[in-house]
């Protein structure tokens, strides 16, 4: 299949992403994307890109090079690049690979090694960020840092169906699991922001909590459980002067009101079968920043004029409602077409005049 290749490289400036965080109207319209898979990416290079993360200092050194290249030549003013929580999690797995969750008591809670976990993120993932900083390009910054929050931890170390039954069999524990939960995290951050904060424009993790009509605990949970363990990171992150971008799919409506109190700067993720990204700019984005806009779906199935008609009809219905940062609703896995991609990408780049 021959592949539509986007035009030269442009001067990135991530001080457009930023104002976007911190829901200004960026002086040209950034690009954003969540994640974008090392597939499309080696389409659009004609280069590998996944193994080199696998390999030597030097071969991870590379592999970000030519992540950052990427993202520079399809249009992009920031590099998106987090290293997730889950990944270091002793025992962990229950919510990417399905596996028995490693915490089903008190016992187990009390013998996971909770204080171990700050100093295996970093053994595991300093050598990552000291690359993406020996490669970053002049006017780029990054955005992410560690990735996942509380939820999704806590669904990686109990499982989602595990976590709901101890809700109701050991409310005690289940709170207990939140609250450490949100200590980990608190010491991850803080030294992430010493050590590499200068590295990133925007910070951000990614916390599914919802599904297609409604969160997937209550409501009442996330207020008093999860959201607290975020404000206690968004804190220290605007203690270190950086907006904070949370990633979060599903229809999170009924907390959106305390997510805003707690301090986000921004929020991520739109699905048309929910609402529209208009619809989140119009209820939202008088205070906060609003990334996204549209339906991966869309980005797979549309024909480039139709995509165009989409894309600009989103424009036109988010104009003067603060700070905009566009793409995708949710990602770029590996089941979008590249051609899709790259129309999405070159369409607002026309927009803004290149």
């Amino acid at each position: 299949m021959d592949i539509v290749k986007p035009r030269e490289p442009f001067s990135p400036d991530w001080r457009h992403v930023e104002a976007a965080a911190r829901n200004r109207e960026a002086r040209r319209l950034p690009l954003y994307e969540h994640i974008i898979c090392h597939g499309v990416m080696e389409a659009v290079l004609n280069q590998p890109v996944a193994g080199l993360f696998r390999g030597s200092d030097d071969d991870l050194r590379e592999g970000l090079a030519r992540t950052c290249r990427f993202f520079r030549t399809v249009g992009y003013d920031t590099v998106s690049f987090e290293c997730c929580i889950t990944d270091i999690l002793p025992g962990g797995g229950a919510l990417g690979r399905h596996v028995q969750g490693v915490i089903r008591d008190r016992a187990d809670f009390e013998r996971y090694p909770w204080d171990r976990i700050p100093d295996l993120f970093f053994e595991t993932f300093s050598r990552h960020f000291d690359a993406l900083e020996s490669v970053l390009p002049e006017g780029m910054a990054a955005v992410g840092g560690p990735g996942n929050g509380l939820f999704e931890c806590a669904e990686d170390l109990v499982g989602y169906m595990d976590l709901c039954y101890l809700a109701a069999d050991d409310p005690e524990l289940y709170e207990d699991l939140f609250r450490t939960l949100a200590r980990v995290h608190t010491a991850i951050w803080s030294r992430f922001l010493s050590r590499y904060g200068h590295l990133y424009c925007v910070c951000r993790f990614g916390d599914d909590l919802g599904f297609r009509t409604s969160t997937l605990i209550s409501a009442e949970d996330i207020r008093r459980l999860v959201i607290p363990g975020y404000r206690q990171v968004i804190d220290r992150i605007h203690q270190a002067g950086k907006p904070f971008l949370l990633h979060s799919c599903g229809c999170i409506f009924d907390v959106m009101e305390d997510l805003i109190a707690a301090g986000i700067d921004a929020k991520h993720s739109n699905e048309d079968q929910i609402a529209p990204f208009p619809v989140w700019v119009e209820r939202y984005g008088d205070r906060i920043g609003n990334f996204g806009g549209i339906d991966t779906d869309a980005v797979c199935r549309l024909a480039r004029a139709e995509m165009r008609e989409y894309i600009h009809d989103v424009l036109a219905r988010c104009a003067g409602h603060g700070g905009i940062a566009f793409g995708s609703g949710n990602s770029i896995p590996d089941y979008v077409p590249v051609e899709g991609f790259l129309a999405m990408t070159e369409i607002v780049r026309e927009y803004r005049g290149e």
